[in-house]
């Protein structure tokens, strides 16, 4: 990905990444506003669980779809342009939505949130890769995304709270309310790149379909939309959707201790995300050995959860959301993946790519727990026994065998090149070297950077 050739980033950089983050704060907080009224949503549209769960299905069907036109798109219109789109849309989404009375304009209010949602996060990317060094992009994009988290807390406290307070009309026009003054943070903070970048000569049609063909036949990509995949989908499904039902119903903690699970989620990927962010800077190539212990331990904490004879005492559910927290700072290391193995000018439709991975993981498992716990509760109650919610969560593990098969798969492609190319003993040593003298295994302007950098699977 292009970089400022300044070896430190300016405070300009700062400015420009910190009205981005604001932007993909917002687009979370409009994500997870849904699930957290989840029950409100299920007495005023009188639906079932399948059907809520058709909302945030169809919303992430949005979003994971649009995500490679939107990386298409992206590379030929810029980040500044998409951003303002996004939240334009989400603006419209959360308005509709507050002004539904009916399951079908739920929907198209949500798919229209989804919509939105697709063109931030990417963009986001986007912008960082082109405002901050190289060695440094890894980490401003972990504390990106842990830090855009907060407006899943924003969703959880004060989102809930006003509802409460006033009414479904007025918390969810608030809601828009809050997008368009996002739009105008964008247009007056948000800038694609450093003055003096030159920008990308427009690709036609048919240079644009080569691209894709060539993002997706590199393992890079592959192995980085497996690891979104892997690392992503369960804690987005708890925190998006079943995670405070689960606690509430299924577990029988009180309403204020559930919601205080899911912020701890939130915190933990807080610090977590710099963390791995450093360890992915220095270890370069240790990357997916950080991605199977994500792996390990998830499905670890579930099997614990899921076993236990009874309800689960609290600090075993404790234990369970510090590990979920875990989860996307983990999927933030797809995104490398592809960043290192894609030139310059296919970064978008590449981060795109990854993006679908843990989002279309995510659906599938919303729509598929959703299912599983109508199969097991008569009528149209929603007093799911902890028994329906055993099984409904144990859809999980079928997602966790694929994502590692791929990310397997991929990895044995990445160390087979590097062996045919002879490049696997320098890259180490550099790293190793790196490591001993305290700095990343890949500095800007250093001898090797540009093997290191494309070669660390």
């Amino acid at each position: 990905m292009s970089t400022p050739t300044a070896a430190r980033p300016t405070a300009r950089a700062y400015t420009v990444w910190a009205a981005a983050l604001v932007a993909y704060a917002v687009a979370v907080f409009h994500r997870a506003s849904l699930g957290v009224t989840g029950v409100e949503a299920q007495e005023r549209f009188t639906a079932g669980a399948s059907a809520i769960s058709l909302f945030v299905v169809l919303q992430l069907v949005v979003y994971a779809g649009l995500q490679v036109p939107v990386g298409v798109a992206l590379d030929r219109f810029g980040s500044r342009r998409l951003v303002l789109a996004g939240a334009l849309t989400m603006a419209a989404g959360q308005a509709l939505l507050a002004l539904s009375g009916d399951v079908p304009t739920a929907v198209a209010a949500r798919v229209l949130v989804g919509a939105g949602d697709a063109m931030t996060f990417v963009s986001v990317l986007r912008v960082i890769g082109f405002w901050f060094p190289g060695p440094r992009v890894p980490l401003i994009t972990q504390l990106t995304g842990q830090f855009g988290q907060l407006g899943q807390i924003v969703a959880a406290y004060p989102l809930v709270a006003l509802l409460h307070a006033t009414s479904w009309e007025t918390t969810f026009l608030g809601a828009a309310a809050v997008s368009v003054l996002v739009a105008v943070l964008v247009l007056v903070a948000l800038r694609d790149a450093p003055p003096g970048t030159a920008p990308a000569a427009p690709a036609g049609l048919a240079e644009v379909r080569r691209g894709l063909a060539l993002t997706w036949r590199e393992p890079g990509t592959r192995i980085g939309l497996y690891t979104h995949l892997v690392t992503q989908f369960s804690g987005t499904v708890f925190a998006l959707l079943w995670g405070y039902p689960f606690l509430v119903v299924g577990q029988g903690l009180p309403p204020a201790v559930a919601a205080g699970l899911l912020t701890v989620l939130v915190v933990v990927g807080i610090g977590v995300g710099p963390l791995l962010g450093r360890l992915c800077g220095r270890w370069p190539l240790r990357r997916s050995v950080l991605v199977f212990s994500i792996l390990a331990l998830t499905a670890a904490a579930w099997t614990l959860v899921l076993l236990w004879p009874g309800r689960a005492p609290l600090p075993v559910l404790v234990l369970l959301v510090v590990v979920l927290g875990t989860n996307g700072p983990g999927s933030m290391i797809g995104f490398d993946f592809a960043r290192t193995w894609n030139p310059a000018e296919r970064q978008g439709s590449a981060s795109g790519v990854v993006n679908v991975g843990g989002f279309l993981a995510s659906l599938l498992t919303i729509l598929a727990i959703g299912a599983v716990l109508d199969l097991l509760t008569p009528g149209a109650s929603t007093d799911y026994s902890l028994d329906a919610f055993r099984a409904a969560f144990a859809v999980q593990y079928v997602f966790w065998a694929v994502g590692l098969v791929g990310v397997l798969r991929h990895r044995r492609e990445l160390r087979a090149r590097l062996a045919r190319d002879g490049v696997v003993l320098a890259p180490l040593l550099v790293a190793v070297g790196a490591r001993l003298r305290g700095r990343s295994a890949y500095p800007a302007g250093a001898p090797g950077e540009e093997q290191v950098a494309r070669h660390r699977a």
